[in-house]
């Protein structure tokens, strides 16, 4: 099997997700359009960027920048705790539950450090690497930033 095919089946849950995630944003600008609201503007954003440019970015640095194939355990795992912690912040939020936003930012970090030691040994070029490293600091100097935006807003 060609490395792109490879790639192609290990991402394609991810790229589900992806899809899934800015479809769901752009429903939610529509559908609160006519009456938007401080809450239903930030989740329309989080799902795009977070839900959606986020998870695949980290999804295809993740398939193609790792030095070797990584198993489909780990890349579930992955997804897994990173889907987990954003429906966390994404309900907290929604509900005013700041401890289930803790939860969910935690969960996040944890997804973050999962998928940088998938990648610590990465292949590919060093300019993705640098594209790849910059939207991962971007991610976790965001996290603690709503963490504690959350607990103010409360």
């Amino acid at each position: 099997m060609h490395g792109a095919e490879r790639g192609g089946r290990q991402i394609a849950p991810a790229l589900g997700t992806t899809l899934a995630t800015i479809i769901a944003g752009g429903l939610v600008a529509a559908v609160t359009a006519r009456a938007p609201s401080e809450k239903a503007s930030w989740a329309a954003a989080y799902l795009v960027l977070v839900g959606g440019v986020a998870t695949l970015g980290l999804a295809l640095g993740r398939v193609f920048l790792s030095a070797e194939r990584a198993s489909g355990r780990s890349l579930a795992t992955e997804l897994t705790t990173w889907l987990a912690g954003n429906a966390l912040v994404l309900a907290g939020t929604l509900v005013d539950l700041t401890w289930l936003v803790d939860v969910g930012g935690a969960l996040l970090v944890v997804a973050l450090a999962l998928v940088v030691l998938g990648v610590r040994h990465g292949a590919g070029p060093r300019w993705a690497r640098g594209v790849f490293t910059a939207l991962v600091v971007i991610l976790l100097v965001s996290i603690p930033i709503g963490l504690v935006l959350a607990q103010l807003r409360s």
